[in-house]
């Protein structure tokens, strides 16, 4: 007896697209689905005949629709068609000018969550309340628990640094440097010459890793349409056929990720948002900068193993110095000096000459009608100081430890009646350092130094009103503090440190812009820049200072009761552990890291933390798309993931946007 067939027939197709209004210049995806009669559906977009009715369109590959200029200030309508054996589905689309005033939106006002963030590394939730375009609120949430502090109780204190040092892959060795300080301080211990050396040669890698990866790959594409860069003329960029070659080479990989759907890094954007401001040209440009980036970072990563075994995570690191005696000899130097002078040469002829340029166009007002130098400010930056040249501390610094705080609104010195050469820099009272959690998920509402924090979590819900956050709030002499690079290049520059001073007057003379600047997103972003090279250029003296042969440990024995700080910069900022040792184990141990410093939650006092109150008068254009948010998110460098909802209180309406 034949078996049973059960037959399927077609029934229709279908065309999904997120959106029918395309900016002219920028490629729309669309998908076609069958649907049959047994209630099945299939994606058929790549077998399906894909039309379109319109001079200013044409579907390059199937489902991919690539759009041309319009007249300017104009709006065509466009029919597509889609047809699957035989099955017909139609969709009108329109294709409005880029550089013409985007309509604004039905509402400018409602609350604005970002959960998470991506092109950061962690979990990091922004809440923000919008008013008439403008954020009014902004609340910042730390949405895991790690929970380090606990695990290292009643562990040997030699061995805190292997664990502190995991808890980021990103800032691979900066937690096992502050923490094996913590135990040398407790230890009254002083390290040979050699061994400073080595670790400041090991923490100014990490800096050039950390930060031309974060201005390329994780801040950049907040500035640069990298699908814009498709209508770039290559010819118009250079005379020189291999230059134009190359151009029309990274034009065509980026066409490649586009045409394949596969978009990897440069998927779920806003590319086409009114406030990308650049030109076709200067986005391929600087995207070209994008990959050469991700091919230089191996050099600072090959920088760290030859001092330090491996990346990420070195190995020679030992509370009194450090293991890698037998490579300080003129072969290994000789290939740390190499790659050093080859990322020094990038960041002088590439990364620097980009943010003086992005610096420039994003203050344009004949591009935008937002300054971006006055917007994402602080008023209140902490510095412990990075790279010890000598035993004495805080003195022998060269990044050297300071507080400012000024008085007065921000908007008072965007309007110069603040003047940034007029701030005065403070000595770091340490004692003064408190950890806030009131709004934070911990047990009690005691404000604790951190030789005394606790680490006892107590999840109650989110809830802004109340308690809102895993991180902590750490304030000094009652106030948040902003730390980082900008934090950093204002101390040093307050003090008239003078390679701080040469930088910062030097950008300001070629960017034409003012000090008050510096207290914005871009001037972050800046600072940033300019460390980097301060760093770079400084590293090559350190480097001649090792001799060969010299010892690189000092001996010592673990006291059965001890305590001990150890305080650095990371490259995100102000980074201190702290640790007490009874019967030569540890008692307590906390840290108060640069993400918690800047992305902490309201103190016991209601001040806002350095992130909600920097995101405080942010422009949103189009609360779908906060483009303008994530600026100043990612300018603070925080270490997050995936989709933005929208609500809006006044019609329960909500949005769903992929970010990155």
């Amino acid at each position: 007896m034949p078996k049973p067939t059960t037959s399927r027939r077609l029934s229709s197709i279908s065309i999904d697209s997120l959106t029918t209004q395309i900016i002219a210049g920028s490629i729309a995806d669309y998908k076609c689905t069958a649907h049959y009669s047994d209630g099945t559906t299939i994606d058929v977009t790549s077998a399906t005949s894909w039309s379109e009715n319109s001079e200013y369109a044409n579907f390059t590959v199937p489902g991919s629709l690539e759009t041309y200029d319009v007249p300017k200030d104009t709006t065509t309508t466009c029919k597509i068609t889609a047809i699957y054996k035989n099955k017909r589905a139609a969709l009108s689309v329109t294709i409005k000018d880029q550089v013409s005033p985007p309509t604004p939106p039905p509402t400018q006002s409602g609350k604005m969550v970002i959960d998470p963030i991506t092109r950061i590394e962690g979990h990091l939730r922004i809440e923000t309340e919008v008013v008439d375009g403008s954020v009014q609120s902004a609340w910042s949430t730390g949405t895991l628990f790690r929970g380090v502090e606990p695990i290292l109780k009643d562990r040997n204190p030699e061995d805190a640094w292997l664990f502190t040092q995991r808890l980021c892959g990103v800032c691979t060795y900066v937690h096992g440097s502050t923490s094996v300080r913590s135990v040398e301080d407790a230890l009254n211990l002083t390290v040979p010459a050699n061994a400073r050396i080595i670790r400041n040669l090991l923490m100014g890698a990490q800096f050039l890793h950390d930060h031309i990866i974060h201005f390329y790959h994780l801040h950049a594409l907040d500035w640069v349409d990298v699908v814009s860069a498709l209508e770039a003329d290559p010819r118009n960029m250079a005379s020189e056929p291999n230059l134009i070659d190359y151009f029309t080479a990274v034009q065509k990989r980026l066409q490649t990720f586009v045409s394949s759907k596969q978009l990897g890094p440069f998927a779920n954007a806003y590319w086409g948002h009114a406030e990308y401001v650049l030109t076709p040209e200067e986005n391929l440009l600087l995207a070209a900068h994008y990959l050469e980036a991700l091919k230089l970072q191996t050099n600072t990563a090959r920088m760290h193993a030859i001092f330090g075994g491996k990346n990420p995570h070195v190995q020679s690191l030992r509370v009194g110095g450090v293991t890698c005696r037998r490579d300080i000899n003129s072969s290994r130097m000789s290939e740390f000096r190499s790659l050093l002078q080859e990322t020094k040469n990038f960041i002088d002829t590439v990364y620097v000459p980009d943010v003086e340029f992005l610096a420039k166009a994003y203050t344009d007002s004949s591009r935008s009608d937002k300054d971006w130098s006055k917007i994402g400010g602080n008023l209140n930056f902490l510095s412990f100081g990075e790279f010890p040249l000598g035993d004495v501390e805080p003195k022998d610094l060269f990044f050297p430890r300071g507080a400012i705080r000024i008085d007065g609104k921000i908007e008072d010195v965007y309007l110069g009646q603040v003047r940034v050469e007029d701030v005065a820099v403070e000595p770091v009272v340490l004692d003064q350092i408190f950890e806030h959690v009131r709004h934070s998920w911990y047990k009690d509402t005691t404000a604790r130094h951190p030789s005394a924090g606790e680490t006892i979590p107590n999840y109650t819900g989110l809830n802004t009103f109340d308690r809102y956050s895993w991180l902590k709030a750490p304030r000094y002499q009652g106030e948040p503090m902003e730390v980082g690079p900008l934090a950093r290049v204002l101390v040093g520059y307050g003090r008239g440190e003078p390679v701080f001073v040469n930088a910062v007057t030097g950008f300001l003379s070629r960017t034409g812009l003012p000090a008050e600047a510096l207290l914005s997103t871009l001037g972050r972003t800046a600072a940033r820049c300019l460390e980097t090279k301060i760093i770079a250029d400084a590293m090559g003296g350190w480097l001649n200072q090792l001799n060969a042969g010299d010892s690189t440990m000092s001996s010592w024995s673990m006291p059965s009761t001890a305590s001990g700080m150890g305080l650095n910069e990371a490259p995100r900022g102000a980074l201190g552990h702290w640790i007490n040792i009874d019967n030569q184990v540890i008692a307590n141990y906390q840290m108060v890291v640069p993400s918690t410093w800047n992305f902490g939650p309201r103190c016991a006092a209601d001040k806002p933390g350095p992130a909600e109150s920097a995101l405080q008068n942010t422009p949103v254009r189009v609360m779908e798309q906060p483009l303008e948010v994530l600026r100043t998110v990612h300018s603070l460098d925080p270490c997050i993931a995936c989709a933005v909802h929208v609500i809006d209180p006044q019609e329960n309406e909500v949005y769903t946007v992929k970010v990155v």
